[in-house]
């Protein structure tokens, strides 16, 4: 079973019409039915009850995403919140650094008195707390000095706005956001490839492949940076998404219903 889109949306948003200037096309997106005047829907085809939500010549019709631009813009906004999410998180872990940069005696010293306190217990079960790598590593971070934790929060949060202004530019499906993201994801692969390589986990291996997933797809979808045809091709394939613009393709002459007349009647005298 095929999933249609267009309906889909239409459920959910509602139609979008349009009666356009040129009689002909008229025609072919109004009737007239026993309950009132309905006009067909650019996105699904189906026609709705009521007045056109526009009017104007056809060239200035809306352009509304539907079939494959519709289920492209799904894709998006699907990266656009995963993009927020971890925003988020990346501002909260550079606020985190901050608040410790600015902390690090108290937090230490706090940290030493937990760990004096779990110690007999962490010997009942003959674990060495003073030789395990997780506590030495927490420890290394209480010698970074104060200026390398502010760069390190300064970068976290730069690095957050950016996820968070891709999020905004991807669910609006603006253009240049899609570059950006294209830009920004690829260049920290490396990074991400680097971390494989001293850890495997499968939430990095996750993360690496929906990254490198999301670069090509939207560099060949979007056709960005003069693929399949660049901007043009995309423009293009916009312009001729629209219903309007199919009906305009159509012909000059709308399609009208052949008359149904009643068979004669010859009586025989």
């Amino acid at each position: 079973m095929k999933f249609d889109w267009d309906r889909r949306h239409c459920s959910r948003r509602g139609h979008i019409t349009y009666a356009p200037d040129e009689r002909h096309l008229r025609e072919r997106l109004h009737a007239t039915t026993s309950v009132g005047e309905v006009w067909r829907c650019l996105r699904c085809g189906d026609f709705s009850l009521g007045e056109p939500h526009g009017s104007g010549p056809a060239d200035q019709a809306p352009e509304v995403p539907r079939g494959r631009a519709l289920r492209d813009l799904f894709i998006l906004r699907f990266l656009a919140a995963e993009r927020l999410v971890r925003g988020v998180f990346i501002v909260l872990a550079a606020w985190a650094v901050w608040k410790f940069s600015n902390s690090q005696d108290s937090v230490r010293k706090l940290f030493e008195d937990q760990l004096s306190v779990f110690g007999p217990v962490a010997k009942h079960f003959h674990y060495d707390l003073d030789h395990s790598p997780v506590v030495d590593t927490i420890r290394k971070t209480f010698d970074y000095k104060h200026s390398t934790l502010v760069i390190v929060a300064v970068a976290l949060l730069v690095y957050a706005l950016i996820e968070i202004v891709e999020a905004f530019g991807l669910w609006w499906g603006k253009r240049w956001a899609e570059y950006l993201t294209v830009v920004a994801t690829a260049a920290f692969l490396p990074l991400e490839v680097y971390e494989l390589t001293e850890k495997i986990s499968w939430v990095k291996i996750a993360t690496l492949t929906l990254n490198v997933l999301a670069v090509l797809w939207i560099a060949l979808s979007k056709r960005l940076f003069g693929l399949r045809g660049g901007v043009e091709a995309f423009e293009a394939e916009r312009r001729g998404a629209s219903l309007l613009e199919v009906e305009v393709a159509a012909g000059e002459e709308p399609v009208r219903p052949i008359p149904v007349t009643a068979p004669v009647r010859t009586d025989s005298v």
